[in-house]
């Protein structure tokens, strides 16, 4: 009998399990994930010498479902041109029939592996802000997102912080031509969404992210991703930062993860406002203060005034005392 090493059988298993990308424009380099519909792949692309990043499904399934979901996904984040948003390059059809689509390859880190290097708390409260900035945006153009999570945002070796990953995001309604943020998205359908396969009323999500609504398979709008968003500020408000996280980031933390959609942000822009109004010494919707600590906070954020106050008091009275003697 003849053994296969573990290394031989990866070879074996990533042959059997690649594209082939005959008639395309592209050359597979190597496999770089696996997600709920199919693999993600690094490709380099021959008409414009660069490499990318190709999504194709596993198996081409009957229903055509995953087919479905995947051409949706590719239009949903074509239509979100944002910086923290990964663009699409591209879409076809390989020979067996299975789509696909290119888009930037990201170079960086997942946000839950990112985190360690930055255990500072505003320097996490910055990146917040930037996955809020990209949210919002896609809620301002009608798209949910469904799956907000440490492991679905990249950071770049610049700094740059993408939102990954749309496979269970949604058009809830188009406003795509408007500039402008819309109401909470009601989304009709969500009551029974299609599953990571090719069932229906399966539940979607990231277990510890998910909405109350969204465990349920009730219907879901902006809120849910406001949600997973206040999940994700507790992530980065325990997981190795530096000191118990303040007050007042707290009350944040909980409002945005209320368990009725109603007693939470009403929309991301909100949330970010709050977080913005702490970075900046600023009081914050979510947890009102008393007399004391807002003359405290006062004191705080005028301090190096009232030491200078200080300072000309004291040396007066020095003048004065030295005169009169």
């Amino acid at each position: 009998m003849t053994w296969i090493d573990n290394a031989a059988l990866e070879r074996l298993r990533l042959a059997v399990d690649s594209p082939d990308l005959e008639g395309t424009r592209y050359t597979l380099i190597g496999k770089l994930g696996q997600g709920g519909m199919g693999g993600v792949y690094r490709v380099a692309d021959r008409q414009l010498e660069r490499q990318v990043a190709m999504k194709v499904i596993g198996v081409a399934d009957a229903a055509g479902e995953l087919a479905r979901r995947l051409l949706q996904e590719a239009r949903i984040i074509a239509r979100l041109e944002h910086p923290g948003i990964v663009p699409v390059h591209d879409s076809g059809t390989l020979r067996d029939g299975r789509p696909y689509y290119t888009m930037k390859l990201v170079e960086g880190q997942r946000l839950d592996e990112y985190v360690s290097l930055f255990p500072a708390i505003s320097d996490r409260l910055r990146i917040f802000l930037r996955i809020s900035d990209a949210v919002a945006f896609a809620h301002a153009r009608g798209v949910l997102h469904r799956d907000l999570n440490p492991a679905n945002v990249m950071v770049g070796p610049f700094g740059e912080v993408l939102v990954m990953d749309w496979g269970l995001s949604r058009i809830l309604q188009d406003s795509e031509a408007s500039n402008t943020p819309v109401p909470p998205l009601q989304d009709s359908n969500a009551a029974n969404p299609p599953s990571a396969g090719t069932g229906h009323g399966t539940v979607l999500g990231t277990p510890g992210y998910m909405a109350p609504e969204q465990r349920a398979a009730q219907p879901v709008d902006s809120r849910t991703d406001i949600y997973s968003l206040g999940a994700m500020l507790q992530f980065l408000l325990t997981d190795g930062a530096v000191g118990p996280a303040p007050r007042a980031l707290l009350a944040i933390q909980r409002k945005a993860t209320a368990e009725h959609p109603g007693q939470r942000y009403q929309t991301v822009g909100e949330l970010a406002a709050d977080i913005e109004h702490f970075l900046d010494g600023l009081p914050v919707r979510a947890y009102p203060e008393g007399p004391v600590r807002r003359a405290w906070r006062w004191v705080r954020r005028n301090r190096a005034w009232l030491l200078l106050l200080l300072v000309y008091v004291i040396v007066r009275a020095l003048l004065i005392y030295f005169r009169t003697r």
